[in-house]
């Protein structure tokens, strides 16, 4: 199977997804010929038209609201934010009027709208454009929250995003976009809701999604030098949580710890977290432990952002701790 990059495999998506469906648009700031912030959609235009891609001003809360009126009219907007960080220039567009006109109006209306939300530290972009804030997404009911960590989900996710009659934020780690993946070419879609088991184990199991995935895999290597055993589970999106498939692999290993690239206080590491004391107390051989990032703005400085984010340094450490319990 071919190799493309990450960020190849999103532009891969929109363009057969605006084939398919003249009712697909783009959104967002500097994307028709600039490309947004990453360059992802540069010269899309060509190919589809202006009329399909459209530059806005800088105006987050404003072109989040025209998606929305644009998916209650019959359109399928995808959206850009050039950081995550500005989702909360749009949080009542999204919160008061994406997750919730569709219930309101009594399914009168469909809200299928995508924003897609570059995310992370790790690029020395200081605290306001380094943020991973899926938690306030995640914990708004009537939004749908993809998180991908391979090339491959990067297209199928993005592709059944689209499809879907529902709004979904899209978050994509700016560190991902340089990685190279596997990904099938033509019609290929990842439902939504489904975790994938990326490594197989029974002494612990890690929870992961996004760049944190890889992460979680590197320090599944580093503990099979010891001997242990650690299954990986990538979550891919976080609502619909899949806690299925975790449960399953809980109640397997009896251990878990659970990761982050956002802050610790509130993240949604501890949701998933008393998910399993609920659902697999009985099994547990030790408690489930949270890998997060510091409770700090995230730092400009590289040595300072290093050391208040998550590795797979991190994980080892905290697999060990409850190892031992």
């Amino acid at each position: 199977m071919r190799e493309i990059f990450f960020s190849h495999a999103i532009r891969e998506a929109l363009e057969e997804e605006m084939a398919r469906d003249q009712r697909v648009i783009l959104i967002g700031e500097d994307i028709a010929e600039y490309g947004g912030a990453f360059k992802i959609t540069r010269d899309i235009a060509q190919r589809f038209g202006k009329e399909r891609v459209r530059n806005t001003p800088i105006s987050e809360n404003g072109f989040v609201g025209v998606a929305v009126g644009a998916a209650m009219t019959g359109l399928r907007p995808v959206a850009e934010l050039m950081f995550m960080d500005f989702l909360t220039l749009a949080m009542d567009q999204l919160c008061n009027h994406a997750a919730k006109l569709r219930y309101q109006y009594g399914e009168q209306c469909r809200m299928p709208l995508v924003l897609r939300c570059p995310a992370g530290a790790g690029r020395s972009y200081g605290p306001t454009h380094s943020q991973s804030l899926e938690r306030w997404p995640f914990s708004t009911p009537g939004l749908l929250v993809a998180a991908p960590a391979t090339a491959a989900d990067a297209k199928g996710l993005l592709k059944s995003a689209i499809r879907c009659d529902d709004p979904v934020v899209f978050v994509e780690s700016k560190l991902l976009y340089g990685q190279r993946g596997e990904v099938p070419e033509g019609e290929f879609t990842v439902p939504l809701g489904e975790a994938a088991v990326r490594r197989e184990g029974e002494d612990i199991t890690l929870v992961a999604w996004s760049r944190m995935v890889s992460e979680a895999l590197r320090a599944a290597e580093a503990l099979a030098e010891h001997d242990v055993a650690a299954e990986v589970i990538d979550l891919r999106t976080l609502a619909p949580l899949d806690t299925a498939t975790v449960a399953a692999s809980v109640e397997a290993t009896g251990r878990v710890v659970v990761v982050e690239e956002g802050s610790l206080t509130g993240g949604v590491a501890g949701e998933i977290t008393a998910r399993i004391t609920d659902e697999c107390f009985d099994a547990l051989e030790a408690p489930p432990k949270r890998v997060a990032a510091l409770d700090v703005p995230v730092p400009a400085s590289r040595v300072l952002e290093e050391a208040a984010t998550p590795d797979w340094r991190d994980i080892a450490r905290a697999a060990v701790d409850v190892l031992s319990y």
